[in-house]
């Protein structure tokens, strides 16, 4: 009979699953070993650096991108003088520290304006070839590193011009709380900018500028580690199969200065779509670095919990082994019994009654077996094969062996470490978690103030008594820009002169109005409208409708939870998720902390974390009002997020989540190893009770086929050899009456 066949392995396994399952118990509810900082709060400075690259791209190519589109619709124009060309461009974007028109044939400087641009720089390399006129890095006397971007003014009547517009690398303009500090890194390491960091004669004590020059060390450190990290493919950087952040990102953990750690989180510039060839800023080798120093986790000595541990681990071992002294005592004793009682009944061994087992189906198959070897041994008047009493079946001890093991799984996986409303979330992840929303506001307030600039600049270029030119040059637009879904012009008497992409909805003239607006309650979203008047068109504006998918994209962050767009009146305008037009804010804390963000403080109205206790359940809440500069900041709109904290890697839900793994895994090994049992044991067991007592009750016809090689199998062949010599006794004994009946006539 093989070893792996029959009862014995499930037996064997399910030991073997508790024993491994309670030294795991053990080591995952024993002792803590709970790291200086939280895995939520090393995280959150990872995001914290994705969401400051992602700024920084952003702004370096819609710098390029304007610059370039600018140069296009000039060169589509009448030719303009240079200084013309770069006082239109001052006034429609500011965002640029110089700008300079040149002569290409004779390299002479016709215009300039904000500081001075070097052009040591430039050569032939830099303006023809294959990488003609791609931005570069250049610096300055001062050791100042600009990002220089070029576009030639081409018109038909006149030699070429060539506009180059100088950017400084500052770290993006975002809220990073008063602990916080971020550089922009180059390739080699070099930080070309920073910010966060106080000056040192600003400081009071020694003390501070002694913990000042740690932390300048610790983000030189961090500079250089990061730079080497990012050098590596952003797809073997991740594990197979993980999405987020198309670039390279991770967290350093630094040294330890008046009991803070340093954390930092870094992110190489990477475009929005890992398939995107055309994003200029993810081509310079640019890296953010993100620090914050964070008070160390004091090591609580938790005696309790690894007590805990060790009874849970105990507990299980004690239950484990109830369940295999059940299976052993109630299953696989009177098998095995059966097995060898059968074996000498079908040898032929009938001299001793049978040892029949006193209950179950095991006690059918020992009482037909009995009944079989009577009529075989024909000693005595055979009894029924059935017996009278009510015999509880096979399926019992498993029912047993499983509240046996349940009795461990269920307190374990519902009751042990469990965390309620009182569960401690450190300071930091409510920081974050408004620093991160106050930034995600501010990269919302740019992209409506770009799309703003964006139709101020398409607006000169539009002649309003040319419907089809100005139809054409729309269709353009909206092609180029993928934020709008729909741009049309309107006069001063609200019609619809020229229109390209979606429908046009209603435009008024109203001065009093904002030029960004909304509109559309009582449809199925809302309508984003922006505006610019048309130079010389009297009363004429270009209206371009932002796609409200495309504010939701700016919303989607990891780490952040649920972020939404609402107005004055605190109705959603734009969600990370689904959501209804206008409709409110889901949880009643909310539209109170909306409000008392836009409480004008100080300067105006500012940022505010929350945390939300309400029941068993704690939630970390921010909200950051519109500010700033731009048209976009009067809209009185807010960004508002929330997450529940169970989402944090925090050590008391990291226990509660290792309780629950421990109890599923609990119940995993229930159902594998009970369920092999009745598989292959109880259900051919039960099969098997049944054809006994058929056979013992005269069914000599039916033939027994054994299913598996292992006891039940045994059996089985057994049982098919008493039938087989069952039949040849009554052929015997047919053949004998025959015989003396025959032996009778005769005489």
């Amino acid at each position: 009979m093989p070893l792996l066949g029959g009862i014995r392995p499930p037996i064997a396994v399910l030991c073997l699953l508790v024993v491994a399952l309670a030294g795991l118990t053990a080591k995952v509810l024993g002792p803590s070993g709970d790291p200086v900082v939280p895995e939520a709060v090393l995280t959150s400075q990872q995001h914290f650096a994705e969401d400051g690259a992602i700024a920084l791209r952003a702004s370096i190519d819609e710098r390029v991108t304007d610059l370039q589109r600018t140069t296009a619709a000039l060169n589509k124009g009448e030719r303009s003088e240079p200084e013309d060309v770069l006082s239109d461009l001052g006034k429609t974007y500011q965002k640029w520290t110089g700008t300079t028109v040149l002569d290409l044939e004779s390299g002479d400087v016709l215009a300039a304006r904000g500081e001075r641009i070097p052009l040591a720089w430039l050569d032939k390399d830099v303006l023809t070839g294959e990488h003609a006129l791609t931005p570069r890095m250049v610096r300055l006397e001062t050791g100042d590193v600009r990002l220089m971007t070029m576009a030639v003014l081409d018109w038909r009547d006149g030699p070429q011009q060539l506009l180059i517009a100088s950017n400084s690398l500052t770290v993006p303009n975002v809220t990073m709380g008063p602990f916080r500090t971020m550089s922009v890194v180059a390739r080699d390491g070099e930080v070309l900018a920073t910010a966060g960091f106080e000056e040192s004669e600003a400081l009071n004590s020694d003390t501070q500028r002694a913990e000042l020059t740690f932390l300048q060390k610790q983000m030189s450190q961090f500079a250089d580690q990061a730079a080497t990290r990012a050098e590596v493919h952003p797809v073997s950087a991740k594990e197979p199969g993980a999405r987020g952040y198309p670039g390279v990102s991770g967290t350093l953990l630094g040294d330890d200065y008046n009991g803070r750690i340093t954390t930092a989180g870094y992110a190489s510039l990477a475009p929005s779509d890992p398939e995107e060839k055309d994003s200029v800023a993810a081509g310079l080798g640019l890296t953010v670095v993100a620090m914050l120093p964070v008070v160390q986790q004091q090591d609580a000595a938790d005696t309790g919990r690894e007590l805990y541990g060790l009874i849970a681990a105990g507990a299980l071992i004690v239950l484990g082994l109830l369940a295999a002294a059940v299976l052993w005592a109630a299953v696989q004793r009177p098998l095995l019994r059966l097995f060898l009682e059968s074996r000498r009944l079908a040898r032929g061994d009938l001299t001793r009654p049978v040892s029949v087992p006193r209950w179950g189906e095991a006690a059918r198959i020992g009482s037909a077996l009995e009944h079989i070897r009577i009529q075989l041994d024909g000693s005595g008047e055979a009894a029924g094969a059935k017996s009278g009493k009510v015999r509880l079946g096979v399926r019992v001890p498993l029912a047993v062996t499983a509240v046996l093991l349940l009795l461990w799984c269920v307190p374990v996986g519902l009751l042990l470490n469990r965390t309620d409303g009182s569960v401690s979330v450190p300071a930091t992840m409510v920081n974050d978690q408004r620093d991160r929303t106050d930034l995600v506001a501010d990269r919302v307030r740019r992209a409506l103030n770009e799309a703003q600039a964006d139709l101020v600049s398409t607006s000169r270029l539009i002649d309003a008594g040319d419907p089809d030119t100005t139809e054409g040059l729309l269709t353009d637009a909206v092609r180029e820009h993928t934020r709008y879904q729909a741009l049309y012009v309107v006069d001063d008497t609200g019609k619809v002169v020229a229109r390209a992409g979606g429908d046009a909805h209603d435009w008024s003239d109203d001065k009093d109005l904002p030029l960004i607006r909304v509109s559309g309650k009582g449809g199925r979203k809302p309508v984003v409208q922006a505006g610019a008047a048309v130079p010389g068109g009297k009363g004429t504006t270009l209206v371009g409708e932002i796609r409200v998918e495309f504010l939701n994209s700016l919303l989607k962050r990891p780490g952040l939870g649920e972020v939404r767009v609402v107005n004055a009146d605190v109705e959603t305008l734009a969600a990370s998720d689904g959501f209804l037009a206008f409709e409110g804010l889901p949880d009643a804390a909310l539209p109170g902390l909306v409000r008392a963000g836009n409480v004008p403080v100080g300067a105006g109205p500012v940022e505010n974390g929350l945390l939300i206790r309400d029941g068993g359940s704690v939630t970390v809440a921010a909200a950051a009002p519109f500010s700033g500069g731009g048209v976009a900041a009067d809209l009185g709109w807010t960004v508002v997020s929330w997450q529940n904290a169970k989402h944090f890697q925090i050590a008391a839900f990291e226990r509660e989540d290792r309780s629950v793994l421990a109890g599923l895994l609990g119940l995993a090994a229930i159902v594998v190893c009970l369920g092999w049992v009745y598989l292959v044991v109880v259900r051919p067991l039960r099969a098997l009770a049944t054809s006994a007592e058929k056979l013992a009750d005269g069914d000599l016809k039916s033939v027994h086929y054994p299913r598996y090689q292992d006891e039940v199998g045994a059996i089985v062949r057994s049982l098919e050899l008493l039938r087989q010599q069952l039949q040849a006794r009554r052929q015997n004994q047919a053949r004998r009456s025959a015989e003396q009946q025959l032996g009778a006539g005769g005489r």
